[in-house]
């Protein structure tokens, strides 16, 4: 019976360490300000934005990735698949806790629900869906890509 009530209270120790976490990480320190061309300035040091920048070179060959596999006489589902997968919620879970922690919640939000709809492109075209069904996803993912960058611009702090 005591094993069973320290196993319960380490439990929901555990829980409240990771919900307190969790918040963090999902709120952080946002430093952000008015930029010189209207979006806004997410302030980071200079190692966070190169990191940032290129996770979203890596979105950018994602992308390059699915059209490559749309573009042939045939769709070539596997390229697809795997190009999509690659830039998915696995991407996504390895992303530094310290830079999530500096970007607004709109920033992190548009970010995940991208990662995930990458998933959920690898799964359409393993399942065989058409070119145009493919074509109306991606389309759905880079219009979300093209609204952060107009609201956001990353500035490596002086």
């Amino acid at each position: 019976m005591e094993l069973r009530i320290f196993y319960s209270t380490f439990i929901v120790l555990l829980l409240m360490i990771m919900s307190i976490f969790g918040c963090a990480y999902m709120k952080g320190k946002i430093v952000v300000s008015p930029g010189t061309d209207r979006r806004e300035d997410i302030m980071l040091e200079p190692a966070q934005r190169d990191q940032l920048l290129k996770e979203m070179r890596q979105l950018l060959q994602g992308v390059h990735g699915i059209l490559t596999g749309l573009s042939g006489q045939e769709i070539d589902a596997q390229k697809v698949e795997e190009s999509g997968r690659s830039v998915g919620m696995k991407m996504a879970s390895d992303s530094d806790p310290a830079i999530m922690g500096k970007l607004p919640d709109l920033f992190k939000e548009m970010g995940v629900s991208v990662h995930r709809d990458f998933d959920e492109l690898a799964d359409a075209a393993k399942r065989g869906e058409s070119e145009k069904q493919i074509m109306a996803r991606l389309v759905s993912i880079t219009s979300r890509c093209t609204t952060c960058h107009e609201i956001y611009r990353l500035t490596a702090k002086q």
